[in-house]
Formats: C-alpha cells, sequence, structure tokens
C-alpha cells in the first residue's frame, strides 16, 4: 500500500494518480487521501487551504471517474474517529487485449 495524500502527507494531483492507475498490476493499493474526504473538501469546514482542497477535489473526482470506467475498485477503511484513509485498488485491465489504456483514462477526464 502506498500513502500518498492526506493532511500531513505530501499532495498527490489528478495526473499523479492516472499514472499510478497506468502503471499499477491488480491488486495493487494506493491510499488516495487520509482524513475525512468530505470535511476537507468543503471549504466551511476544512482545515485545508483553498488549494490542498481544489486538488483533493480533482483527485477524488478522478478516483470515482477511474472506478466508473472499471479501473479501479474505491474502498475506504476508518483510522480513527472521524479519519479514514481512501483507498484506490488496481482492476485487471478492461476491454481487449492491448486496448490503450491512455485512451480510457482520457475518456474518464
Amino acid at each position: 500500500m502506498v500513502p500518498i495524500h492526506g493532511l500531513n502527507g505530501p499532495g498527490l494531483d489528478e495526473v499523479g494518480l492516472c499514472a499510478w492507475i497506468a502503471q499499477a498490476e491488480p491488486g495493487e493499493t494506493l491510499v488516495y487521501h487520509r482524513g475525512f474526504l468530505a470535511v476537507d473538501a468543503t471549504s466551511v469546514v476544512s482545515r485545508l487551504s483553498s488549494e490542498q482542497q481544489s486538488s483533493l477535489q480533482q483527485v477524488a473526482a478522478a478516483a470515482m471517474r477511474a472506478a466508473d470506467q472499471g479501473l479501479v475498485h474505491l474502498v475506504q477503511t476508518r483510522l480513527g474517529p472521524d479519519e479514514f484513509a481512501y483507498i484506490a485498488i488496481a482492476r485487471p485491465r478492461p476491454g481487449p487485449p492491448g486496448a490503450p489504456l491512455s485512451m480510457r483514462l482520457l475518456e474518464a477526464a
């Protein structure tokens, strides 16, 4: 498991998430956020800067699009009170063999 994004860690942007999806083997996991996503992405209650909130919103939207395309499973696990790890799990590549993943990621954008 590779932790990437959280209140105290380095940020992951949408491009970084897509790059991970493109190279991840089925079953590999990535923690794309650690905290409380609904709170952290909402300007009224978030402790993140507006730039971090925007980045988090983009990463979360990209993760959801990738899940909709069948590229990842999205799960979460509770770490403590009001703290969760949001995890993407790489799935086997959909589509015919040789189908370019970059095209599927672009379609999901």
